[in-house]
């Protein structure tokens, strides 16, 4: 049966040491997770499951799944939902700050500092985005010998890539995950599916119905208060927020309707919306802090404050209205069987995206093949932790580009 527990975070010295822990490990892969969210997810991979086994294999890949089926930042999502998992609602918060702070930081400076300022060129920033290559083909390898090691379920991501690269669309990856998820309970029903590890999930379900309503009231009275009010601030949170809500497959898809609710409405130029996107690319962490720049540029820190809170709450209402229900279904059998088939898609969704965008942005020519080779070899073998893979990235693509000069 599901263990319903307090909402409120472990107060006890234990409690707070797993805060201080969780801020630590959440503000360093916010610090140094570049290529966008398949890469952070193959950080989180790296940093949550295998170096401190905070959760399972098959938890981590089945709260990869929920939060690729539901709208929003998925990386971030993930983030949030193995912060709830660790230390409660507070924790949740937490991992979501130091994941998110360093970029917004940046973003923010770079729209008062260095606004125009074209740095999608330099080598450094070539460099990151190679090495997130490397990194998420680890997480895809791990995973798949995990998720997919077998004819059916390697057969299921092999689909599932080709689906995903062949019809992108906005609802390709929910029409995947749903296909999937419908094909495994077919497959496994009559399988004996492995026990599902034992995930306490720290947040009453009252408290995420709760979340689930204030999600849909502020979707539906938002727009209506804009229209009574007027009120900059209050403009500034409806379309955030509205973003933030109805967007399918992360950051990336989020711009056209960013630029519809702000260039579009002629809080900013185009020629600065594009200026920003490019800054957007060049920091760790996630794209979802576009946000805070486009803020910053509207209404100056107060809009960029205003901006970053509305487009990541519904990411936060979402987590924690669905985490609890997600953690009672996902040990009924017949759900398990359609997990199974889910995440043996999700091991081919992040296959897809390791090829696009990933590698044919990134590797141009040999030289940067070797260099993602050689970062590979770093990781996998000689057991190099994220943080220095991607700084021998850096240094690695000064290299390349001076080489190729």
């Amino acid at each position: 049966m599901h263990k319903e527990e307090t909402a409120l975070p472990d107060s006890s010295k234990a409690g707070q040491s797993r805060l201080w822990e969780l801020l630590g490990v959440s503000t360093k892969l916010g610090l140094t997770s570049f290529g966008g969210p398949t890469a952070h997810l193959g950080y989180f991979h790296n940093e949550y499951i295998r170096r401190r086994k905070w959760m399972d294999e098959r938890s981590y890949a089945d709260l990869v799944a929920l939060c690729q089926f539901l709208p929003g930042p998925a990386s971030s999502q993930v983030g949030i939902g193995i912060g709830i998992m660790r230390a409660g609602l507070l924790g949740g918060i937490v991992a979501w700050l130091g994941f998110t702070i360093p970029s917004v930081i940046a973003l923010i400076l770079f729209a008062v500092l260095l606004q125009g300022t074209d740095l999608s060129q330099a080598g450094w920033i070539h460099g990151l985005k190679i090495a997130a290559v490397a990194i998420v083909a680890h997480a895809v390898l791990g995973m798949g010998q995990k998720l997919a090691s077998d004819k059916k379920r390697a057969t299921i991501a092999v689909l599932a890539a080709a689906v995903i690269l062949l019809w992108q669309t906005v609802f390709s990856q929910v029409v995947v995950i749903t296909a999937a998820g419908l094909l495994g309970l077919w497959l496994y029903r009559k399988a004996d599916v492995p026990e599902v590890p034992d995930v306490d999930v720290p947040v009453k379900r009252s408290f995420a119905i709760a979340c689930l309503t204030v999600l849909i009231g502020l979707l539906a009275a938002l727009p209506l208060l804009r229209m009574i009010i007027e009120h900059k601030g209050l403009a500034i949170f409806d379309s955030f927020y509205r973003s933030g809500s109805l967007v399918f497959g992360g950051g990336h898809v989020v711009l056209p309707l960013l630029e519809r609710e702000t260039a579009g409405a002629g809080w900013i130029s185009k020629a600065d919306f594009l200026a920003g996107y490019g800054a957007a690319q060049a920091v760790p962490g996630p794209l979802f802090t576009f946000a805070s720049y486009l803020g910053q540029m509207t209404a100056g820190i107060s809009g960029a404050v205003i901006a970053t809170l509305a487009i990541f709450l519904p990411a936060f209402l979402l987590i924690a209205g669905t985490l609890p229900f997600w953690s009672h279904l996902r040990r009924n059998t017949k759900v398990q069987g359609a997990l199974v088939g889910i995440n043996a898609a999700v091991v081919g969704i992040l296959l897809a995206a390791l090829y696009n965008p990933l590698w044919t942005t990134t590797i141009m020519n040999s030289a940067d093949f070797v260099l993602a080779s050689i970062l590979f070899v770093l990781l996998v073998y000689w057991k190099l932790p994220p943080w220095a893979v991607v700084a021998a990235g850096a240094a690695g693509g000064m290299v390349v580009s001076a080489l190729q000069v």
